[in-house]
């Protein structure tokens, strides 16, 4: 490893981790519905099963319902314990005072969006929960209305739930959206696989404000195409450092210059895809060591395509070659979370240190080709 100890690595990642965090910030979402529609099973559909194993976390304010997710990027709104039309107003007093109190706080802080969720199953939409609905609106929310456990067929939703959304959609709303949305979050034999999710996450994004973009980005796991993409500008900033550090030229053994931009690129590919700080850790570990071997064979032998490299004399990493190795190693990892999020790598390969370094290995070289090819 390039002049660097273990615990300098771990030391840079948490660092980095830690300013990134601050950076990304949360995505705070309140969710309303009658008990029984689904709501948990709908925030765990989108945002992940651990949020029902770990729990949601502790209150962010006192008295409050607002709570954050382990994660950091997601806080939850959750009135659990209170029934919508039988503690509306003590729902709405609360809710009124927290919007309040947060809007003179960074946007971070402050709710996002609301969904309200309707169980079609029930076939009903409330007077009581059309008034709610306005509510939350004269609060400044925007809202999204959303039919949960809808049945399908061959992608065609039950009618009696286009009925009802039919009707939810003529009582001219407040809502983000002219129709709710509807959903399946979970598969069920009977009535249908999940349908509907991708919908509403990307109107979710679209009334959300921009800032919160990268922690809505961080916290959901079902668009893993919008996470992939949302790495990208951490590559090519980090890229783009890497070039003007080896300006002047360096030698290999003095690639420690690279190192940290390395890592802090790593770091934010690994919160992008939800892998956590320890484990992200240990991949940095793996990733140097591999990186290092394998960035060596590329300079070695890979060097001399790249375009205005020049001869390369004892392994001497130029600006060039700088950009080569940042941009392998940058896809190389966006490869290797994509694919574990998607399940088709093992989550244990990123808990063994010689199967990390030898598939990174792989993917590093054939990123780097892929990037000398493109000239």
């Amino acid at each position: 490893m390039a002049n660097v100890s273990e615990e300098w690595i771990r030391r840079t990642v948490e660092e980095s981790w830690r300013a990134q965090e601050l950076e990304v910030g949360s995505f705070n979402l309140a969710i309303f519905g009658k008990t029984g529609v689904g709501k948990s099973t709908l925030v765990n559909a989108i945002f992940g099963e651990d949020l029902a194993e770990t729990g949601i976390g502790e209150p962010v304010t006192r008295g409050h319902h607002l709570y954050k997710h382990s994660s950091g990027s997601l806080g939850v709104f959750d009135t659990e314990g209170l029934e919508i039309g039988k503690d509306d107003e003590t729902i709405l007093s609360e809710l009124a005072t927290l919007v309040s109190d947060l809007k003179r706080r960074p946007v971070h802080e402050q709710i996002h969006v609301a969904w309200y969720c309707v169980g079609a199953r029930s076939g009903r939409f409330e007077h009581v929960e059309e008034g709610f609905v306005r509510r939350l609106h004269e609060l400044g929310l925007p809202v999204l209305l959303v039919l949960t456990q809808v049945p399908s067929r061959d992608g065609v939703p039950h009618e009696r739930a286009v009925q009802l959304a039919d009707h939810m959609a003529s009582l001219d709303l407040p809502i983000a959206t002219r129709r709710p949305f509807l959903t399946m979050a979970a598969p069920d034999s009977f009535d249908g696989p999940a349908h509907g999710l991708e919908g509403l996450l990307d109107a979710t994004f679209r009334v959300a404000p921009a800032a919160v973009h990268d922690a809505l980005t961080q916290a959901q796991r079902i668009d893993l195409a919008r996470k992939r993409k949302a790495c990208q500008p951490a590559v090519a900033a980090a890229v783009s450092a890497a070039a003007a550090a080896g300006a002047s030229p360096i030698p290999f053994s003095d690639a420690a210059l690279l190192i940290p931009i390395q890592l802090g690129m790593l770091s934010r590919i690994a919160m992008t895809y939800n892998v956590p700080l320890q484990r992200a850790t240990g991949m940095a570990l793996a990733m140097t060591a591999a990186s290092t071997g394998a960035g060596r064979t590329v300079v070695t032998n890979l060097v001399k395509l790249v375009p205005g490299a020049g001869t390369v004399v004892g392994g001497t990493i130029n600006a060039s070659v700088a950009s080569v190795i940042t941009y392998a190693m940058g896809q190389a990892w966006i490869e290797i979370c994509d694919r574990v999020a998607r399940g088709d790598l093992s989550p244990h390969v990123l808990l063994d240190a010689s199967l990390l370094r030898g598939v990174f290995a792989t993917e590093f070289k054939a990123q780097a080709k892929r990037r000398i090819g493109k000239g």
